[in-house]
């Protein structure tokens, strides 16, 4: 991967606004549904044997 740059005579700015209560909480939710699913994937892969 690599190096992302800015072009030139671009600036990017960012707004940080604080989340509210549902927000984080649904963040909370989708953080945990997605490791659960990666668990699933990743445990136990199974060995080729020739």
């Amino acid at each position: 991967m690599g190096l992302v740059r800015e072009p030139k005579k671009v600036d990017f700015t960012f707004l940080d606004k604080p989340w509210t209560e549902e927000e984080k909480k649904e963040f909370s939710a989708f953080i945990k549904l997605r490791k659960l699913q990666q668990k699933k994937v990743t445990t136990n892969p199974k060995k080729v044997v020739s």
